[in-house]
């Protein structure tokens, strides 16, 4: 199933490019909306993003990793600790969804540094899953 784990590692590549282009899209439309003017009638290209492109690239990354798990019966420490940075990036990705809503209805308060916040729980899950994915070959069992 070389197929599967080619979708998966590319599931998990857009996804992951999306974590770290959010907050980007985020601080941008925080400025935008907060000043008046001709800009209040931009699209809406935080959601339009997150509905498109980021979420269906972490569910297609979540479901093609438990096949690759299901499929091949693998278990070990390592798949752990790959969960447990899995959840923290899958946190991330819910807190930018929580984010967008607040902008959109206006309330700027303490979006930016929970935009940070949000930024740093999925720049550590990114930077674990990686870790450990290359841990791995040394046999963790």
């Amino acid at each position: 199933m070389p197929w599967l784990k080619l979708l998966h590692i590319a599931a998990l590549v857009i996804w992951c490019g999306s974590l770290l282009y959010l907050p980007a899209l985020l601080s941008q439309a925080l400025l935008l909306r907060k000043d008046s003017g001709f800009a209040q009638g931009t699209p809406p290209m935080p959601r339009f993003f997150y509905n498109s492109i980021a979420t269906p690239a972490a569910l297609t990354a979540i479901a093609s990793g438990t096949l690759l798990f299901l499929v091949h019966g693998v278990l070990g420490g390592w798949l752990i600790l790959k969960l447990g940075a899995v959840v923290a990036m899958v946190a991330a990705h819910g807190c930018f969804g929580f984010l967008i809503l607040r902008i959109e209805m206006g309330h700027y308060r303490w979006v930016k540094p929970a935009n940070w916040a949000a930024l740093s729980v999925a720049l550590a899950g990114i930077l674990s899953v990686l870790a450990v994915v290359l841990a791995k070959p040394l046999d963790w069992s």
